[in-house]
């Protein structure tokens, strides 16, 4: 049987402690959480490798070390409400629910919604809900949020998804430049401007609805 809770140390001494994460709370719940169980069974034994798993109809578990990276940038509060967008099976819900006091998980694919509803339960993760609805969107009801976090790539973000961040706010996520290009940023608002730090190299997958627009010639 796999000794995962090595694999996990592993990761977290090798990929994680590396990529310049010195939270605590988020070594502790990388360490911890068994993320094995939120990748498909045929996949738990590359649950703790440095890339993004796939995870069914499409969609990806974000590698542990830009994951990491971007909820160090974001520096979540303890009293913070968070929305995860993009949230998948679970996993990043379940390691932020660590760090804030309420986590939403914004899901568009039913299925996954389920999953990710069963994991966190099983998790104990009781500040957490998962709610689908389309991921560009947002969850305007919820909100302003603390902070919000993009599981993937997006080519641009919208404005609607910025203007959910309450006042001091911070969204983290992955602005793709190309096709095999892409840069974290942190997008910080401050009354009714907003400022932009890119903050390191990274290319994912992206999200439903974050893709760029076609672009039609004549």
């Amino acid at each position: 049987m796999p000794d995962y809770a090595t694999a996990r140390h592993n990761m977290v001494e090798g990929q994680v402690r590396p990529n310049r994460v010195t939270d605590s709370l988020i070594v502790e719940a990388m360490e911890t959480l068994p993320r094995e169980l939120f990748v498909p069974k045929s996949l738990r034994g590359m649950a703790y490798v440095d890339e993004d798993l796939p995870i069914g109809n499409g969609r990806f578990l974000l590698q542990p070390m830009v994951l990491g990276r971007l909820l160090q940038e974001a520096q979540i509060e303890p009293g913070d409400v968070v929305l995860d967008v993009g949230c998948g099976s679970g996993y990043s819900t379940a390691v932020i629910a660590r760090l804030a006091n309420t986590v939403i998980g914004l899901e568009s694919d039913p299925e996954l919604v389920h999953k990710a509803t069963g994991l966190l339960a099983q998790m104990g993760a009781d500040n957490t809900v998962v709610l689908e609805g389309p991921l560009s969107e947002g969850h305007p009801p919820q909100g302003p949020y603390q902070v919000i976090v993009l599981n993937g790539a997006a080519a641009a973000i919208p404005d609607g998804l910025r203007r959910q961040l309450s006042d001091g706010g911070r969204l983290v996520g992955i602005e793709q430049v190309s096709a095999f290009m892409g840069k974290a940023v942190l997008i910080s608002r401050f009354g009714d401007a907003f400022s932009e730090r890119e903050l390191f190299e990274a290319a994912v997958p992206y999200l439903p609805g974050f893709e760029p627009r076609p672009v039609f010639e004549f």
